[in-house]
């Protein structure tokens, strides 16, 4: 059993869909959990005028009863408020008036490309889909998969660690705790001092008609060792997690653990060595590999590293075409962020979690979340893992009633 994640939906249109196929009946699912991961997806310092008129809140229109999961497809949507701004533009069906064209592409964005792949002469038959309006599908659908993940125990979260020149000091010593109080910060910053500083420079950087790009963490707690396999190249784990990070738009890189770091050591700096005790069984005293070595899971955290670029929508549009008559000109200029990496952190929380409850469920199956629990219940006890650090939350996840 594997899941599937679709959304449709543009940007400025009626409003976005996402269908989750592939989760166990019998999962309860919380609306206020949904609800507060599509308000986190909408905060942080930097966004623009849009996010004054979306009030993003989910609607299910398939695929639960009673707040409970009923096997089938899971049917979710969100409204676009401001689509009541932009109805004869975006209208579905041909609507009498007329309605301008874009002809400008953005540099940086999907504008010019998607018009030659589609042979389309409106850009904004390409940027409507292209936006990442689109990713508030996206975490709904991550709710989903980190409600699921929940019943084995298994959570996720993410922080920032640079927004355009500034960056907080690494921590090797975070737990699942030291996440609570991270959206209180407003750009998702764990360092209070560095995160008064990543705000300075947003506003220094928007004064000068900038966008700002940065990097943000996403760590997994509870996870079992053995998820994804080495077997094939479609079933490792971190080029999955690679596809789905790198899926999100802006997103230029990404990296596994200390995977960008360690190019530049010697191996006998560069790997976590192994150890036994008969209390906790195998365990490794450094996570360099972030949590996956051979394509599977270790059972250590999950951290994965994601880079985004500036945003390619500016006050002060760079330099452009126009596609009809190849006259220079300057690019589209649309209402836009300066920077959203706080946000895009939450959206990489979403995907993470996704592949992560993909993977569970293909190595567990299970018609009812009660089989899940149960398969996982006898795969701990099969390879004897006691990792003290994450077995006991995800035994009393699978023992509940």
């Amino acid at each position: 059993m594997a899941l599937r994640l679709t959304t449709a939906g543009e940007s400025h249109g009626p409003g976005l869909t996402c269908i989750v196929e592939g989760i166990p009946a019998g999962l309860a699912i919380e609306r206020e959990a949904i609800d507060r991961d599509l308000t986190r997806r909408q905060l942080g310092h930097g966004r623009g005028g849009r996010m004054k008129i979306e009030r993003d809140r989910i609607e299910v229109t398939g695929g639960l009863r009673h707040g409970r999961t009923l096997g089938g497809p899971i049917a979710l949507w969100v409204q676009n408020r401001d689509y009541a701004n932009w109805t004869e533009r975006m209208s579905p069906w041909p609507v009498g008036a007329s309605v301008a064209e874009v002809h400008l592409p953005r540099p940086g964005h999907a504008d010019l490309v998607g018009t030659q792949k589609y042979g389309l002469g409106d850009v904004r038959d390409i940027l409507e889909r292209a936006s990442a309006r689109e990713t508030a599908a996206r975490v709904a659908g991550g709710a989903v998969a980190k409600a699921f993940l929940a019943t084995v125990g298994v959570r996720v979260f993410s922080h920032v660690l640079q927004i355009a020149g500034v960056s907080a000091p690494r921590r090797d010593d975070l737990t699942a705790d030291d996440f609570a109080t991270v959206d209180e910060s407003p750009v998702r910053c764990l360092d209070p001092a560095v995160s008064a500083a990543m705000v300075d420079e947003i506003d220094r950087l928007r004064k000068a008609n900038e966008s700002l790009g940065g990097v943000f963490e996403v760590r997994a707690f509870g996870l079992l060792p053995g998820l994804g396999s080495h077997v094939s190249w479609e079933e490792r784990l971190d080029g999955r997690l690679g596809q789905a990070i790198q899926s999100i738009q802006a997103i230029k890189a990404s990296a596994i653990g200390d995977g960008i770091e360690v190019a530049a050591l010697p191996g006998s700096q560069a790997h976590d060595e192994i150890f036994h005790a008969p209390e906790r069984g195998f365990f490794r005293k450094t996570n360099r590999a972030g949590g996956l070595e051979g394509g599977m899971t270790t059972g250590a955290q999950l951290v994965v590293r994601a880079w985004m670029k500036p945003l390619p929508t500016l006050t002060k549009p760079l330099q452009s075409v126009d596609i009809v008559t190849h006259e220079p000109a300057q690019a589209l200029r649309e209402r836009t962020d300066s920077c959203t990496v706080p946000a895009a952190a939450v959206v990489g929380e979403a995907m993470v979690a996704f592949v992560l409850a993909d993977a569970y469920r293909r190595k567990f199956g299970g018609d009812h979340v009660d089989d899940v629990r149960g398969a996982v219940s006898a795969y701990t006890h099969r390879i004897g893992w006691r990792d003290p650090l994450a077995v006991d939350a995800v035994r009393a996840a699978v023992a509940q009633p």
